[in-house]
């Protein structure tokens, strides 16, 4: 007699990507590229997108720039393809904002953008979205990271995120922490293991983080993508074409098994 467990079928994995959308402009902002990198986006197929520099609005583009959505960046990309999102305003001035966001085709149950600025001029954010994944037993954790560009603030921010982690996040939940991290030193790796558990996905596939910056001829691995009670098939760097036209830093993908 077999056990009824035995009938229940398997949670399908999760497609995840990473991308620093350089608030829809080429490089040194010479061209508009939003509704291409759309197009980009959806044809990458990902159930959870985690994106950086998205911006919320800006009172001066909207008004000069072809092409500019009347909606917020982030719901001009999730369209109807994913119906749910969450924004974390990061950086704030005069004429508009941008910061973090994350779209999900599963249920957002809940959110919140943790401010982890440090004295300056620099304002970071990460934001923290718990997914509801049909199937699952768990509540998915998604972190979206961008971290600051000196390393004594790196160093403190992923000192917060550790903690985050361990105030936020039940020890047995499935946690994927993605981003922007400018961790050119690859620092980031034993901080975050030592402090919250967390493995990134092309070190343990591939013994070495993946180059992602600047995206035409990627020197420096900028770019992460963390796990915590998952493992993950085949993470890649999704092709230069086009994506080195869309963004200067080249995106990454994986299949996140719960």
């Amino acid at each position: 007699m077999s056990d009824l467990s035995d009938n229940v079928p398997p949670v399908p994995p999760l497609t995840v990507m990473t991308v620093n959308i350089h608030k829809g402009f080429t490089t040194f902002n010479r061209k508009f590229i939003l509704p291409e990198l759309r197009d980009a986006v959806r044809k990458v197929g990902a159930d959870v997108v985690f994106l950086q520099e998205v911006q919320g609005t800006h009172e001066e583009h909207g008004k000069k720039v072809n092409g500019w959505p009347e909606l917020p960046h982030y719901e001009f990309l999730a369209d109807s393809i994913w119906p749910q999102f969450a924004y974390g305003r990061n950086m704030v001035y005069p004429k508009g904002h941008h910061g973090n966001a994350i779209m999900s085709k599963f249920p957002i149950v809940h959110y919140q953008n943790h401010d982890v600025s440090i004295v300056g001029p620099e304002k970071r954010g990460l934001l923290h979205c718990v997914l509801a994944v049909p199937g699952h037993a768990h509540q998915v954790h998604a972190i979206c990271v961008h971290l600051g560009l000196a390393e004594a603030h790196r160093v403190q921010q992923l000192e917060l995120l550790c903690e985050i982690v361990r105030t936020e996040v039940p020890k047995d939940a499935p946690l994927i922490v993605a981003g922007d991290f400018n961790d050119w030193r690859r620092r980031a790796h034993d901080l975050l293991w030592d402090g919250a558990g967390l493995k990134e996905v092309f070190v343990t596939a591939y013994g070495e983080p993946a180059k992602t910056f600047p995206a035409r001829f990627p020197v420096l691995a900028l770019d992460r993508i963390y796990v915590r009670n998952a493992s993950v098939h085949l993470p890649v760097v999704l092709p230069r074409r086009p994506w080195s036209h869309l963004s200067d830093h080249a995106p990454l993908a994986a299949e996140i098994h719960l």
